[in-house]
């Protein structure tokens, strides 16, 4: 058997056109989709990219495997502790190590594992190649090595690849030279003059104002990564920039997915196509970026290419940490008790519906929140608002509201009621399974709030005195006094 994973950071799903996209973004990926199954409603437990990565990797909730942050204590996973034995047994039972213990030759071509010093990401790997620039190199950079590992490798047999790439990730950096393939596709309909107007008037890091999250400046290195978008030509011009690195980065797979077949083992082969989050382009009123746990964020692609087994659309809810049991039951290894990962491998064999009743989301690096997929709905509760005003309780139809425009929290309390009550029996069912009595979210307030928002609250306000937005700075100096000294 010979498996590939393409893990490719920051690619939210109704951006490629197999997902129903009408910019044709993905050719590539949309091949491999034809030949597949398409998971359409799977979401990373935790957001943004070190935490989706340590759930998808240990199959672990964030609750359970303490890294839930980009910084400060809760940025590591936990130390095992008293039964670790002389390996850990979480690291040793870990999504690459599973590929390792059915006899396979694992390789990694990423840079993940040095951009967050998160070095348990390389667990199970005999190979690791890293291509050096920690997340910041484009696709054309990585394929060369990518290419070369498969030409060597290709008339072996029994291997697991996993190829990271970068290029939807801010700053947007598909070369000019590229061009713009979406110069004349419109705009998303939802974004009108009057959605402009109320995003111009939102109070947060990478709101429209300043998309470089606290400031507008626009890096010269990067031509398409805009500081900021005063009109909807430029509201454009953001878009464009996120899609052309959809674009640039399927092209350079479609070179990859050549090779395989002019080798002849495209056909045989397993092929996984995923992300680790999404990016909000105007939802929430913020743009260019993964910073809370609401469906944008949190909803990620999910392909699986299996010779000899299903092709079609899963509808089901699942979670990305559900790949780990997944994974183990089709190559027949023994599930590991410390699993939070609900098997969906009847899906891929039978077709049949091995979704869960609803998913909890969180997300602590950028606000605090933690959130309720259920039926049409995702209902998000803010612990930390990460300066963006949001308020504690929010709900969405997300089928009929999927870019959350209408906040229905005051007009549906029985469904925030539902979803507080999901959430509660989830928080119990956590704790209770816990090897520690501490829930990390808690230790992230302790600590000062989310890494990205911490210490840049004052010279944020003032920012938005000088911009018109004062009303918002002085809102959010009552609601984060300690940010200025007071208490």
């Amino acid at each position: 058997m010979r498996v590939l994973m393409l893990d490719l950071d920051t690619l939210r799903p109704d951006h490629l056109h197999c997902y129903g996209y009408r910019r044709n973004t993905s050719p590539s990926i949309d091949s491999i989709c034809e030949d597949g199954m398409r998971f359409d409603n799977y979401y990373c437990s935790d957001a943004p990219c070190l935490p989706s990565r340590a759930a998808l990797t240990t199959g672990m909730f964030g609750i359970h495997n303490g890294a839930i942050n980009h910084g400060d204590t809760t940025a590591d996973l936990r130390h095992y502790g008293n039964g670790r034995g002389f390996h850990d047994p979480i690291l040793e039972s870990n999504l690459f190590f599973l590929f390792r213990r059915a006899g396979m030759h694992t390789a990694t071509i990423s840079s993940f594992a040095e951009r967050h010093s998160s070095y348990w990401f390389n667990a199970g790997f005999h190979e690791v190649v890293n291509c050096g620039k920690r997340g910041d190199e484009r696709a054309d950079e990585v394929l060369p090595s990518v290419l070369d590992w498969v030409s060597r490798n290709a008339d072996k047999d029994n291997w697991f690849l996993h190829v990271n790439l970068w290029d939807p990730h801010t700053p947007y950096r598909a070369p000019m030279e590229f061009g713009n393939p979406f110069e004349n596709d419109p705009l998303p309909e939802w974004i009108t003059e009057d959605v402009l107007k109320i995003h111009l008037e939102h109070v947060g890091p990478h709101s429209i104002n300043e998309i470089g999250m606290y400031t507008d400046n626009s890096p010269a290195q990067y031509p398409r990564q805009l500081g900021k978008a005063t009109n909807l030509k430029e509201v454009k011009e953001v878009i464009d920039g996120y899609d052309c690195g959809i674009r640039y980065m399927d092209d350079k797979i479609g070179r990859l997915l050549a090779l395989l077949k002019e080798k002849g083992i495209y056909d045989d082969m397993v092929i996984i196509v995923t992300s680790d989050h999404g990016e909000n382009m105007g939802e929430l009123g913020i743009y260019s970026e993964h910073g809370t746990a609401d469906n944008i964020t949190t909803r990620i692609p999910m392909i699986i290419k299996w010779p000899g087994m299903k092709k079609g659309v899963d509808k089901g809810l699942h979670y990305n940490l559900d790949l780990v049991p997944t994974i183990a039951e089709l190559l027949g290894i023994p599930k590991y008790s410390g699993w939070d990962g609900q098997s969906y491998a009847e899906t891929l064999r039978t077709g049949a519906d091995t979704g869960r009743p609803y998913l909890v989301l969180s997300q602590c690096s950028h606000v605090c929140q933690r959130s309720v997929r259920f039926d049409d709905y995702i209902y998000i509760r803010t612990y930390h608002d990460g300066y963006h005003l949001f308020p504690t309780e929010m709900l969405f139809n997300v089928k009929e509201d999927f870019h959350e425009q209408h906040n229905l929290a005051e007009e549906r309390p029985d469904l925030c009621g539902k979803a507080c009550r999901y959430l509660l029996d989830w928080h119990q069912q956590m704790m209770m399974a816990s090897r520690s009595d501490v829930d990390p979210l808690w230790t992230v307030i302790r600590e000062g709030g989310p890494f990205h928002a911490k210490g840049n609250l004052p010279a944020y306000c003032e920012r938005l005195k000088k911009t018109g937005r004062a009303k918002g700075a002085e809102e959010l100096m009552k609601r984060h006094p300690q940010e200025f000294g007071r208490r």
